[in-house]
């Protein structure tokens, strides 16, 4: 009824008026987003100018603003190696290298010193060089190069000493160091459990006569004057008695160090590693290794080829070096030569201590 109380020249005019406020109201929406959008980004170039110049303030206020920096480096960071690259596995493996060089990098420059959460307490010659390399490839995963030797040479030192030794680490990241005489140390569990009751550990074991012959090899070669195997390992070898005084021989009686441990650990928080399967199956291996610490399994058999001349696996070379990544000269060294009779009654001798081991652990190692 108005519609027709309208001239035509009014009509005409109400269209173009209609159209004209449809018009304005589409101009200041896209404006709007515009403007959004820009202070977002302004936003976020300020806030990294502004960790640029807490970092060269000598550290004034840097703790402060910690959490905002690193969560603001990852972030622009993700969103640089989100290029639609994600289903393709050789992209896959790309985007993780760099995860774990961002994250090392984020975590030098924002994280904190703690105390770790987990330790690889043993032993030595089993492997242990091995799973602390292999391990540390996970992003997730900042370990100390070094052994500290802690909990058994430099107590004394007290906690603060030791925790100034880890690497940063950011929230949610597992702080991680390795010394395999603890394992045998009579004063370290009790020292570990002190500094707290929730740490997991991580015991590498092997066929205990190979590990004694391996601890000898290496011996002999920084003291080529000292007796022979055979001469150490037995107090009589005609009777077949065995010095288990020897250090070679009572390092591989794992039970009696193992009872130690469980009067302050559940066996729960402690797992181990077969230094034979991290040979002969390195993936598996440290896929269990990954699951008792927590961690997604990242590392696989793709990181892993296996040394025919040095006889075990090294990680494949990473996009960042020229080189695949092996252990040192000193890992692979060729044993020296032990008569057969020899070997036999090592393995008697230790087939009672083997077979209450697996016991205790519920795992059999097959040494026997």
């Amino acid at each position: 009824m108005a519609q027709r109380l309208l001239s035509p020249s009014n009509r005409s005019s109400a269209r173009l008026a209609f159209l004209l406020t449809v018009s304005l109201s589409c101009t200041y929406l896209c404006y709007s987003i515009l403007f959004c959008r820009s202070t977002v980004m302004t936003r976020r170039a300020y806030e990294g100018k502004k960790c640029q110049q807490n970092q060269n303030a000598a550290g004034k206020k840097l703790l402060g603003r910690a959490d905002v920096c690193a969560s603001l480096e990852v972030r622009t960071a993700e969103e640089r190696g989100s290029g639609g690259q994600r289903g393709d596995a050789a992209s896959s493996g790309s985007l993780w290298v760099d995860t774990k060089l961002r994250n090392t990098s984020v975590a030098q420059k924002y994280g904190n010193k703690k105390l770790p959460n987990a330790l690889i307490v043993g032993v030595k010659k089993g492997g242990t060089r091995a799973v602390l390399e292999f391990i540390r490839i996970h992003p997730d995963v900042r370990a100390l190069g070094t052994e500290p030797h802690f909990f058994d040479r430099n107590y004394d030192r007290g906690l603060d000493w030791y925790r100034g030794l880890m690497p940063r680490t950011l929230d949610g990241q597992i702080t991680l160091e390795k010394t395999p005489s603890y394992f045998v140390t009579r004063e370290a569990p009790r020292r570990i459990a002190s500094m707290s009751q929730e740490t997991k550990l991580i015991v590498v074991v092997r066929n205990p006569v190979t590990r004694a012959i391996s601890d000898y090899t290496q011996t002999l070669s920084k003291k080529p004057d000292i007796p022979t195997f055979e001469d150490l390992a037995f107090k009589n070898r005609s009777l077949g008695l065995v010095d288990a005084s020897w250090n070679a021989i009572r390092i591989g009686m794992y039970i009696l160090h193992l009872e130690n441990w469980l009067q302050y650990f559940r066996p729960s928080q402690m797992h181990f590693v077969s230094g034979e399967r991290l040979i002969t199956d390195p993936a598996g291996e440290m896929g269990r290794v990954q699951d008792f610490l927590g961690l997604k399994r990242i590392i696989s058999e793709k990181h892993f080829y296996f040394n025919r001349t040095k006889g075990f696996p090294c990680l494949k070379k990473p996009e960042s070096s020229s080189q695949p990544r092996c252990l040192g000269k000193s890992k692979g060294r060729t044993h020296v030569q032990i008569e057969r009779e020899v070997i036999e009654q090592l393995r008697e001798f230790y087939r009672p201590f083997n077979i209450k081991f697996y016991e205790t652990v519920g795992q059999d190692f097959k040494w026997d």
